[in-house]
């Protein structure tokens, strides 16, 4: 196997963490903006769930890509 494989994939658990981060993120931003206004959580909730589900797609995504690299894509 290639060290550039490895490296490629290490870049991909970056990438899979900075999603990680913007789950929390983007649930912690919900929490507040429905604690501090709890008539919006029927707005806000649809939104919520759109941007977990991109976030995750992303993460999937790079985990795809790891391990096509580690396999050798063949």
């Amino acid at each position: 196997m290639e060290p550039l494989a490895y490296i490629g994939a290490s870049i991909c658990a970056l990438s899979m963490t900075v999603a990680a981060w913007g789950v929390a993120k983007l649930w912690m931003t919900i929490i507040t903006t429905v604690g501090r206004n709890p008539q919006v959580k029927k707005d806000v909730d649809i939104y919520g769930w759109a941007g977990f589900a991109a976030i995750e797609a992303i993460a999937l995504y790079a985990l795809v890509i790891a391990l096509i690299m580690l396999t050798g894509g063949e």
